[in-house]
């Protein structure tokens, strides 16, 4: 698919891999990773573990030949709430990377967008150098703490928040402008630009080619190969509906959020609270099918 569509970057998660690992034209990564995690010995558990670790990265390497740009690769979401079990694996899988010879400019590390992964990011950025993607990100409270932080990038999540207000209200459908997802990739992307935060803003997790064409002139969009065929094969001229000069424009007011304020102001938020916790115990749960299947 990176093949075909040629994209500037590409994204991995547990999910992803998990499912990749499984099919047989990439075993060869995967003898490769428990070789690796023998070689290093330890416990069953430490060889798996940095078997996990050097899967993950082996994937990224390989997306790395055939992108321009960056790879997306994900701290394990059982440290969700660990800032320093955060920046230490982040920095165990820059070094991964390293040994593979390839530098920390074409590497973002994905983090939870929990506080304590937006305290990590912060750290990993200021004090390593390391580009950061904060992941999991469905509360304007988490995109406020994120652009505070300096993070490189986030990845404000769209279907996922679709999803939530489909199953949770009594509204199925949604014209995309009016896409409850939509609408807050729509705020966070004024707010960054309003106020001149450098985070890029890369909508994500979409349901419908819609929503995409509804987010037109935000910084990135991560699309799955399914939506990118949709896409090509629609010959319609798309007008940006998100844009620098508009953002500027918004009535928006500035919050900054330490961390009580944070925790409140995302807890108000229902649907983010839910999601950010749904996200997290499904990584986690698909990271432990990884670490069985390498066992």
């Amino acid at each position: 698919a990176i093949d075909e569509y040629k994209p500037l970057d590409a994204t991995t998660n547990p999910s992803l891999i998990l499912a990749a690992a499984q099919m047989p034209a990439y075993q060869e990564l995967v003898d490769d990773a428990v070789a690796y995690g023998k070689k290093l010995g330890g416990s069953e558990e430490e060889q798996i573990k940095n078997a996990c670790d050097k899967l993950f990265v082996l994937f990224g390497a390989e997306i790395l030949k055939r992108i321009p740009g960056r790879v997306s690769t994900e701290v394990d979401a059982r440290l969700s709430f660990d800032k320093e079990g955060m920046i230490q694996r982040a920095r165990r899988l820059i070094d991964l990377y390293k040994e593979a010879g390839i530098g920390k400019d074409r590497i973002l590390i994905k983090l939870s967008s929990t506080w304590e992964g937006i305290q990590a990011g912060k750290v990993l950025e200021a004090e390593y150098g390391i580009h950061c993607n904060m992941t999991l990100l469905f509360s304007f409270a988490q995109a406020v703490a994120c652009a505070e932080a300096g993070v490189t990038l986030i990845s404000p999540f769209v279907g996922r928040i679709l999803d939530w207000y489909v199953a949770n209200g009594d509204k199925k459908s949604y014209e995309p402008s009016e896409d409850p997802g939509v609408k807050s990739v729509t705020k966070i992307y004024n707010y960054y630009k309003k106020f001149g935060y450098k985070t890029i803003v890369m909508g994500a997790s979409f349901r419908n080619t819609g929503e995409i064409k509804a987010l037109t002139g935000c910084d990135y969009l991560t699309i799955s190969p399914k939506l990118l065929a949709e896409l090509s094969k629609e010959y319609v001229k798309l007008t940006p509906t998100l844009s620098v000069k508009e953002a500027q424009a918004c009535e928006l007011e500035k919050l900054h959020l330490d961390e009580k304020a944070f925790r409140w102001h995302h807890n108000e938020d229902q649907m983010a609270v839910e999601k950010l916790s749904d996200g997290i115990r499904k990584f986690a749960a698909d990271a432990l099918k990884l670490e069985r299947m390498l066992k």
